[in-house]
């Protein structure tokens, strides 16, 4: 997420590095590169022209504080100026005191709008809520079908008709949530290519009769300023409560995120950052803009911690860590449960310094899944004590998760490393060298 900016953006500070105060001559220089840095992030213009005026003045004339270089009380400024430009953090959703609490979704074709209702109603199942998806996107032929295969998937009824209007489907579904004691309704609208005056009055004839608490406009981060132009536009048409913006994983250069609410005037409240239904996450600016200025993102990270993993084994697994006994059957399962945490790359990435020693490390999930077949294709006594592994069973081993001997042996060394690693503390730089590697550099 971001590497192109955070890139850019890095190399901009390294060059007030060294610099005893900062100077309107050295500020210039820096901010140039970030001037461009941002631009070329698909920041809309006249932001970017504010964003550097109003770090200049901030900055010039300020002394260097001790023990702080210039490109630290830089990125200091710049981080503020980030995050006042993307917006305060909004509330968290307040429900409705007489229940259901209705989120409206609206957005154009091919933004991922359906996926997100899904992503958004897996969210409130978390928080102890009892969403209902309704298919109102009669539009796209197989919208309907979509939401019901996703609804399917996560144990969520949907809700749908045919042979009638979008609004009037919508109508219906307020009866069938009440009926059925479901506390939250999500409304799956249909979208256009473009806006249309056909799509807006059937988008606001939905609004009028349900007043949802919440017209929530999914864009694709992807598309850049097309992203933000389009926000522009629905706000101007429904009482929009904030933004959704998804594919923020992709190739998303970030102008979309760091633009759209000094464009529209609406906050982004969550982020899409994976294909995986569990790959939804509120929009926090200070942390969006720790992520971009290469500083790592520890809250989330602890966060989807505390989501995925399993206390009880964490517990096990630390005594295990003191006592220096760490065994393959111990990794398998911490494996496992990091899996669910998403990408590793991505995970790593939220580390702070560690964006930068990775960016060229070959980290494929892939990998992970080999590791998986090999360990689960041993004994568990070969788990507890690997030494044990000799030429014959490394073959049985390697036949039966379908690798290569030498991935077995691989795997072995690199794990004995490891240990020895997590003994001795070595430098992060070497620790992630050392896992690049593990996972098949």
């Amino acid at each position: 997420m971001f590497e192109s900016i955070t890139e850019k953006l890095q190399a901009a500070f390294k060059k007030l590095s060294g610099q005893a105060r900062l100077s309107e001559k050295n500020i210039q220089d820096g901010l140039r590169e970030v001037r461009m840095a941002l631009l070329e992030a698909d920041v809309n213009y006249k932001i970017v022209k504010e964003f550097i005026e109003t770090v200049t003045k901030r900055a010039i004339g300020k002394d260097v504080i001790d023990s702080i270089t210039p490109a630290q009380q830089i990125i200091k400024i710049v981080s503020d100026e980030l995050v006042n430009l993307m917006g305060s953090n909004e509330p968290g959703i307040k429900f409705a005191s007489d229940p259901p609490t209705i989120f409206m979704m609206v957005g154009l074709q091919g933004c991922g709008k359906t996926t997100t209702c899904a992503k958004l109603a897996k969210y409130l199942t978390k928080k102890s809520h009892q969403p209902l998806l309704v298919a109102a996107d009669v539009q796209r032929p197989a919208a309907v079908d979509q939401l019901k295969t996703l609804g399917k998937q996560l144990n969520i009824p949907v809700y749908s008709e045919k042979g009638t209007t979008p609004p009037k489907i919508c109508e219906n579904s307020l009866k069938f949530a009440r009926e059925n004691n479901l506390d939250c309704i999500i409304l799956d609208t249909a979208g256009r290519l473009h806006i249309n005056q056909e799509l807006m009055d059937e988008l606001k004839a939905i609004s009028g009769r349900l007043k949802p608490q919440y017209v929530f406009l999914v864009a694709d981060a992807m598309t850049g300023q097309d992203a933000v132009n389009s926000a522009k536009s629905f706000n101007e048409w429904l009482p929009l409560a904030g933004v959704i913006l998804t594919k923020l994983d992709g190739d998303a250069r970030g102008g979309a995120a760091i633009s759209i609410k000094a464009v529209t005037g609406q906050p982004i409240r969550f982020v899409g950052i994976g294909e995986k239904i569990d790959n939804f996450e509120e929009f926090y600016p200070e942390r969006m803009a720790s992520r971009i200025l290469g500083m790592g993102d520890i809250v989330s990270l602890v966060e989807k911690a505390q989501e995925n993993m399993d206390e009880a084994k964490a517990k096990k697994l630390e005594e295990k860590l003191r006592k220096n006994k760490l065994d393959l059957q111990d990794f398998l399962e911490q494996l496992q449960q990091i899996k669910k945490m998403g990408s590793l790359k991505d995970i790593l990435a939220m580390l702070p310094g560690v964006g930068g020693a990775i960016k060229n490390l070959d980290i494929d999930d892939k990998h992970i899944k080999k590791i998986e077949a090999i360990i689960q294709s041993m004994t568990p006594y070969e788990r507890e004590n690997p030494e044990v592994i000799d030429i014959k069973r490394r073959n049985r081993i390697s036949k039966g998760s379908g690798t290569l001997p030498g991935d077995v042996s691989q795997l072995i060394k690199q794990f004995n490393d490891m240990q020895k690693m997590m003994k001795n503390m070595p430098k992060m730089g070497k620790m992630m060298g050392k896992m690049g590697g593990f996972l098949g550099k």
